[in-house]
């Protein structure tokens, strides 16, 4: 990065034009694409903003716009269907293992401690520590990291988290898989569930308080 690029704005004037560039910058990250070319888009700004014409038709941008929209559509389709058997393999993999019990709803479940507390119906309300990831392990949600429990009422959860828990007595720490169907569904929970995720908690119930 050259010396004038990363100069930082000093006057005013100069802060608020970096500020318009910076909102520029987000939509562009917003809807980037495989072969995006960032100096192309400056290129078109600064010409635009000196009063340059376009160096292409509008004929040519919407032939271009629809090429581009359907190689994204295609890329999409593919990476979902690519997901989605990582998924079905990851499912497949981890009900073999040594532990792990799959319930007939499709839930997995492996005690890592078992508690001998008082096991709460549906209509209770529990606190709970969770850590939750995806296949990948990337973490989407932890309150083992915010290092603050969670409450709340089991039919008000998403239905692994309903069942899973019926069957554990306080004390216990359980990790459980969860099939989409039991989660969040096909459409998943943008933006941090995707649709048909497959989600990983280690869930902690450390007491029945309603």
């Amino acid at each position: 990065m050259s010396e004038k690029s990363s100069k930082k704005p000093e006057t005013f004037e100069q802060k608020v034009s970096y500020g318009f560039g910076w909102q520029f910058g987000r939509q562009l990250q917003k809807n980037k694409f495989e072969g995006m070319d960032v100096e192309a888009a400056v290129l078109a700004l600064r010409q635009c903003y000196n009063g340059e014409p376009s160096l292409l038709s509008e004929n040519e941008l919407n032939e271009a716009y629809d090429v581009v929209k359907e190689s994204r559509k295609k890329f999409e389709q593919e990476r979902a269907e690519k997901y989605q058997f990582l998924c079905q393999t990851f499912l497949e993999d981890n009900s073999k293992r040594e532990g792990v019990v799959t319930t007939d709803s499709g839930l997995q479940f492996e005690i890592l401690e078992a508690g001998d507390g008082d096991k709460p119906s549906a209509e209770q309300t529990v606190k709970v520590h969770y850590h939750g990831s995806f296949i990948d392990g990337q973490v989407f949600d932890s309150s083992i990291t915010r290092n603050e429990p969670a409450e709340f009422a089991l039919n008000q959860v998403i239905p692994a988290w309903t069942e899973a828990l019926q069957l554990m007595g306080v004390g216990s720490k359980w990790r459980i898989v969860v099939p989409y169907q039991l989660a969040y569904g096909e459409a998943g929970s943008p933006p941090t569930i995707p649709p048909k995720a497959i989600l990983i908690f280690e869930i902690h119930l450390i007491d029945i308080i309603a």
